[in-house]
C-alpha cells in the first residue's frame, strides 16, 4: 500500500513489517510491548469510540502526555476520524495552556497522569467547548481513555460505517495537527500541518535512515513537537520498533537494558554524554590517562574517506579498540544512528562520535516545515561535518540576498492557525517559507546556518555579530553550561555565563575553595579567573570582532521550566535580556 495520509502508516507497518514490539513503554519496572497488530487494533477502536461520542471531521482534540505507546493509538484514532490532534507540552505554565486550549478550540482533552490532571483539569473547567477531559493513567474521579477504546470495541454497524465515511473525507490537503510553537518571544503561534506536510517529510527522509526492520530505537524527546513525532513516523514506516523511556532521567538505564539501534536527540544531550565521557578521563592516572586524551585528540581530528591519511587510520582503530569500544559500549553497543536537530551541533562532537564509531546525523528545520528541510545521510558524499547536510528529497532552498534561507516544498505548512496577516509575513506571494535562519551552501550542496537573522546584531564599528557561533564555541568549555552573546551598538561583544554548576562546584572543591552557596560561588576571584582563562583559550578560534571582552557569571541554571530557554532549549534573549538587564548595562562602555 501506498502512505498518502498519516493514519496509513500503522496499516503500512503491518503490511510490510509486522512485528511483535512496535511500540514498547515501561510499566512497574517491565516492558510492556505492542504488535503491529495491536496498535492498527487499537488507533481503529479509539477512532470509532471517538465517532461514538460525536467526534466529527475537523474537531480538535488535545493532548498533554509523556511519551508513551497510547500516544501513538490517540493519535492514530485522532486521525482516523478526521479530526485534529493538538499536542501540548506538559511542561507549559497554566497561562499558556489555557491560551492553546481555547485558541484551538479543543473539544476533548486527554491528560497522562494524576499530576497533570490535578494542575490542568481546574483549566479546562473554565473552558466552554472542552466537553470531557480524560487520563490515560487510572486517575480518581477523571474518565479514563479506555473507556472510549470500550465504546470502540462495542460499535454498532452504523457507528463503524460513520468512521468509514469520515474517513474516507480525509484528505491528503486536510488539517492533521496543530502544533504550538513555545517560541523564544511573544505568545504561541498554531502551526498547522496537513497530512501531505507530514508525510512528505517521512517519505523525504526516509533514505537518510541507515534503519529497518530488524532494528529497534528508544525515543525520549517530547511527542508533542514536531521533530521527534517525525522522526516517530519515519521509524514506524521503516519498520523499527520504538521504545519510549520512562522520563529523562532514566535513558542511561533504558540505553542499558534495551541496546537501541539509534535515537533522535538534541545537542545539549550529546553535549552532556561527552562532557561526562570527559570528566570520568580527567581523573584516569598514568598510563591509562595519557591513552585517554590520546584517543580524544585523535577523535577530534577526524574526517572523512581517509583524509587524513594511512596512519592516521591505523591510530585511530587501535583507539578504538582501546578507549572508544568503552563509549560504544555506554550507549549499549549497537548505536548505528543518532539523529540531532533543534540547535546547532558543535563539529567537534559529530567528529569525536564518528571517530568512536557512533555515527551522528545533523538535521534541520522548523515546526513549520514539518519539520525537515536538509539532513546529513549515513554515508559520503552526502554527509559534511559543520553543515546540516544536502536539502531533503522534495524540499527546494535558496537563499535571499541577505543570507535568509527560504523554502518550498509540500513540506511546508498551510499556515497559522487564525492567523493570516502572520502566515502572509512568513509566506510570500511566490510561496517561499521564509525561515528567519541565516545560511549558506558549502561545496554548493551541503546546508550550513550561521545564525537565527533576528538575533544578529551590529557593534558600534559596523560589524555584525552572529551570536550562536560564538555561543556553540564558547559552550565547549566544560565549565559553561549556557551563555548568551549581548553587546548591540558597543565596542566589543560580552556574555552572560551560567556555568555548569556540577563541573564548576567540582573545580572549587579540588581547588580548596569554601563556598556557601552558588552564588557565592561565582563570586570567588579564582573562580572569575579560571573562567577567564577558558574564554581567552576559545577566543582564539574565533575573528577578533568576535571575540568575548566582558563577560559576568549568574548563579542561575537556565531551562524551559525556568523559562530563560525555549521548550527545544534556545535561549530567550528577550527574557535573558530583561533578567540580566543590570549585569548588561554594566558591561557597556
Amino acid at each position: 500500500m501506498e502512505l498518502k495520509r498519516l493514519f496509513d502508516l500503522p496499516y503500512y507497518q503491518l503490511e510490510k513489517f509486522p512485528r511483535a514490539d512496535a511500540l514498547a513503554g515501561k510499566v512497574n519496572k517491565e516492558w510492556i510491548k505492542f504488535s503491529t497488530q495491536e496498535y492498527v487494533d487499537n488507533a481503529k477502536y479509539f477512532a470509532l469510540g471517538l465517532v461514538s461520542i460525536g467526534i466529527s471531521n475537523g474537531d480538535k482534540i488535545a493532548t498533554i502526555s509523556n511519551n508513551r505507546p497510547e500516544w501513538n493509538f490517540v493519535d492514530m484514532g485522532i486521525l482516523q476520524a478526521g479530526a485534529v490532534h493538538v499536542p501540548i507540552y506538559p511542561t507549559l505554565s497554566n497561562e499558556d495552556t489555557a491560551y492553546i486550549l481555547e485558541h484551538s478550540e479543543a473539544k476533548i482533552l486527554i491528560l497522562s497522569d494524576k499530576l497533570l490532571y490535578t494542575r490542568i483539569k481546574p483549566l479546562a473547567d473554565n473552558i466552554k467547548q472542552i466537553a470531557a477531559v480524560y487520563t490515560f493513567n487510572e486517575v480518581e474521579g477523571s474518565k479514563n481513555w479506555n473507556e472510549i477504546i470500550e465504546l470502540g470495541k462495542k460499535a454498532d454497524e452504523s457507528t463503524k460505517q460513520k468512521l468509514e465515511e469520515q474517513k474516507s473525507k480525509v484528505d491528503v490537503h486536510d488539517l492533521a495537527s496543530i502544533i504550538y510553537t513555545s517560541g523564544t518571544t511573544g505568545v504561541s503561534k498554531g502551526v498547522m500541518l496537513t497530512h501531505e506536510n507530514i508525510v512528505a517529510n517521512i517519505l523525504g527522509g526516509r533514505n537518510a535512515l541507515p534503519l529497518n526492520n530488524n532494528h529497534k530505537v528508544l525515543s525520549f524527546l517530547p511527542l508533542c513537537h514536531i521533530y521527534e513525532r517525525t522522526i516517530g513516523y519515519l521509524f514506524q514506516f521503516s519498520g523499527c520498533g520504538i521504545y519510549y523511556a520512562q522520563n529523562m532521567g532514566t535513558i542511561v538505564q533504558d540505553i542499558q537494558e534495551i541496546k537501541p539501534d539509534g535515537f533522535d536527540t538534541v545537542p545539549r544531550l550529546l553535549e552532556k554524554v561527552y562532557d561526562g565521557i570527559m570528566k570520568k578521563g580527567a581523573v584516569l592516572s598514568g598510563v591509562k590517562k595519557k591513552l585517554f586524551d590520546w584517543a580524544v585528540d585523535l577523535g577530534l581530528k577526524y574526517e572523512f574517506d581517509g583524509a587524513n591519511g594511512a596512519l592516521y587510520e591505523m591510530q585511530l582503530k587501535l583507539a578504538n579498540k582501546l578507549i572508544f569500544s568503552k563509549w560504544r559500549e555506554a550507549l549499549g553497543g549497537n548505536i548505528k544512528f543518532i539523529g540531532s536537530g533543534g540547535a546547532a551541533l558543535q563539529p567537534r562532537l559529530a567528529r569525536i562520535f564518528w571517530a568512536a564509531q557512533i555515527p551522528v546525523q545533523e538535521g534541520y528545520g522548523l515546526t513549520e516545515t514539518s519539520p525537515l528541510i536538509a539532513f546529513n545521510y549515513p554515508n559520503r558524499p552526502d554527509i559534511e561535518f559543520g553543515t546540516v547536510g544536502p536539502v531533503l528529497d522534495g524540499v527546494t532552498v535558496k537563499i535571499a540576498e541577505d543570507g535568509e534561507i527560504l523554502v518550498k516544498g509540500h513540506n511546508v505548512m498551510k499556515g497559522y492557525y487564525k492567523n493570516d496577516d502572520l502566515t502572509k509575513e512568513v509566506i510570500d506571494n511566490e510561496g517561499w517559507f521564509h525561515t528567519g535562519d541565516i545560511g549558506m551552501f558549502v561545496k554548493g550542496k551541503y546546508l550550513k546556518i550561521t545564525d537565527r537573522k533576528k538575533e544578529i546584531f551590529k557593534l558600534s564599528s559596523g560589524k555584525y555579530i552572529a551570536p550562536q557561533v560564538i555561543e556553540n564555541k564558547m559552550k565547549e568549555s566544560i565549565y559553561i553550561e549556557q551563555l548568551m552573546v549581548v553587546g548591540e551598538g558597543e565596542k566589543t561583544a560580552s556574555a552572560i555565563i551560567s556555568p555548569d554548576f556540577e563541573t564548576l562546584q567540582a573545580w572549587a572543591k579540588k581547588s580548596s575553595l569554601n563556598f556557601t552557596d552558588k552564588a557565592d560561588l561565582i563570586s570567588k576571584p579564582e573562580v572569575k579567573k579560571m573562567i577567564q582563562a577558558e574564554i581567552m583559550k576559545l577566543n582564539k578560534d574565533l575573528g577578533k570582532t568576535e571575540q568575548i571582552a566582558q563577560f559576568r557569571i549568574v548563579p542561575d541554571s537556565w531551562s524551559p521550566e525556568s523559562g530563560e530557554m525555549s521548550q527545544t532549549l534556545k535561549l530567550k534573549r528577550r527574557i535573558l535580556n530583561e533578567k540580566y538587564q543590570k549585569l548588561v548595562n554594566e558591561m557597556k562602555e
